[in-house]
């Protein structure tokens, strides 16, 4: 049995014989995910997010995170081995560094 996408973004049972009870599955996520709240960043989205070429006289702004992360404690999380950082965790990381620096 194939599926197949309609313009809905519904998976659907080509087969649609009146009576079946599985005809659709909805494939929105569920509420609060793909918010802007919570969207995810990559590294280079993140170095731009926090400004690092305008603010930075390094060359590799990787090692600018990495010194975020391993000092200051930068936010994120690891998917796959790869590190995303959630925007509002970080925006909520720079208004405590605001706080801390007073």
């Amino acid at each position: 049995m194939s599926k197949t996408l309609d313009n809905s973004d519904n998976l659907i049972n080509p087969d649609d014989r009146p009576g079946s009870k599985r005809k659709y599955v909805n494939l929105s996520a569920p509420s609060g995910i793909g918010d802007n709240g919570s969207e995810l960043m990559t590294e280079s989205e993140v170095i731009q997010f926090l400004r690092i070429p305008e603010i930075s006289n390094s060359k590799d702004y990787h090692n600018v995170i990495e010194n975020l992360k391993r000092v200051r404690g930068l936010p994120r999380i690891h998917i796959c081995r790869k590190a995303l950082y959630p925007k509002k965790a970080v925006l909520e990381w720079v208004e405590r560094q605001i706080g801390a620096g007073k």
